[in-house]
């Protein structure tokens, strides 16, 4: 009897031991996998925290880029309304500059239509001045021809009063000699008509044309 009950208790602490070497490799190859488990968690913990840094820092670059791009906008905003209000200058200037011009033109347009009134006027007073100088000229030409003549004429009387002597005018101062007395009235009367028709009538020259 007491023999079975040492088979028993050895096959019981054999049938345990067995037992708590299977347990123990159980907890073993958990524990290996429970470590793979936390490394593999603790790799993707380190990943995770390499891209929320890589995150961050972009997220910064991301911010100073957006600074940047906001003062270069304000900045830009700047020289735009500068060049605006430039722009409305240069406009206000050009318009004033035109209005200015065209009161000029207008200004030069009068002062030429009125030089231009004066030049026609004058040229109309130059062609009459001319057409006087022309009368003139042919008026004084008319009066020298008629000069000359009248000097031929009186030349005539010299000679006819150098022809005269004392008898002829006695004969004229005789009170019956009415053939001498006519031949020298006749004479004056001749030369009297040749001194008249050397006169010279400006009127009746101006009028004869």
């Amino acid at each position: 009897m007491k023999s079975t009950i040492a088979l028993l208790t050895l096959g019981l602490l054999l049938a345990q031991g067995a037992s708590a070497e299977g347990m123990e490799e159980r907890l073993r190859t958990q524990l290996r996998s429970t470590t793979q488990q936390l490394q593999a968690l603790q790799s993707q913990q380190a990943q995770a925290s390499a891209a929320q840094l890589a995150a961050q820092n972009e997220a910064k670059t991301a911010q100073a880029q957006i600074r940047q791009l906001t003062a270069e906008l304000a900045k830009a905003r700047g020289v735009a309304e500068q060049l605006a209000v430039r722009h409305d200058s240069l406009r206000s200037q050009a318009q004033a500059q035109a209005t200015a011009s065209n009161e000029q033109i207008g200004k030069f347009k009068k002062a030429y239509d009125e030089l231009l009134v004066m030049a026609r006027a004058k040229e109309a007073e130059r062609s009459k001045l001319q057409a006087q100088l022309a009368e003139r000229d042919t008026q004084m030409q008319q009066c020298s021809v008629k000069n000359q003549q009248m000097y031929g004429v009186a030349k005539e009387i010299l000679t006819a009063y150098e022809k005269i002597d004392v008898s002829d005018v006695m004969k004229i101062r005789q009170p019956f000699a009415g053939s001498a007395r006519v031949r020298f009235e006749e004479l004056a009367q001749g030369l009297g008509d040749d001194l008249y028709k050397t006169q010279f009538d400006a009127p009746q020259a101006a009028l004869a044309h």
